[in-house]
């Protein structure tokens, strides 16, 4: 089972990850960039073709270890969208509460993915992790139907 992960465990590996992007020699950040940053990822994207997927590893999870079926019900204060880069990261909303955590190998930096799917299609969705962005906004107390 993987590594649960929450508004409050996020924010530092969130950090970590992202000095150890830092760390990488100036020389070889300079000479070729990370793969996995072919493709801007600050917003939710679709996950391109062309990234390579091997270059992940699975950290951690935010999918609740206690809730079968989380929230479908989204955070996006202040009008913000879905694919807004400056949207908040909070956990226990959709789609955060139904992703995966992963770390790109080569560079460190730290992704979360899911699989969006509806009627006739399936869409993997990938978003760089900022650590700034995370919020640890509560559900609202009744979340049921009546």
């Amino acid at each position: 089972m993987a590594h649960y992960l929450n508004a409050a465990s996020l924010p530092d590996l969130a950090r970590a990850a992202a000095r150890a992007a830092q760390r990488r020699p100036v020389q070889q950040r300079a000479a070729a960039p990370c793969e996995c940053t072919g493709t801007p990822l600050d917003g939710w994207q679709s996950q391109p073709l062309s990234l390579d997927e091997t270059l992940f590893e699975k950290t951690g999870t935010l999918v609740p270890e206690d809730d079968p079926e989380p929230t479908f019900s989204e955070y996006l204060p202040d009008k913000t969208s879905y694919w807004s880069a400056d949207a908040p990261v909070a956990p226990r909303y959709f789609p955060y509460n139904r992703c995966g955590v992963w770390q790109c190998s080569t560079c460190g930096r730290l992704y979360m993915r899911y699989v969006e799917g509806g009627g006739y299609f399936v869409d993997r969705r990938i978003r760089a992790v900022n650590a700034d962005l995370i919020e640890d906004v509560p559900l609202p107390a009744s979340r049921g139907l009546p």
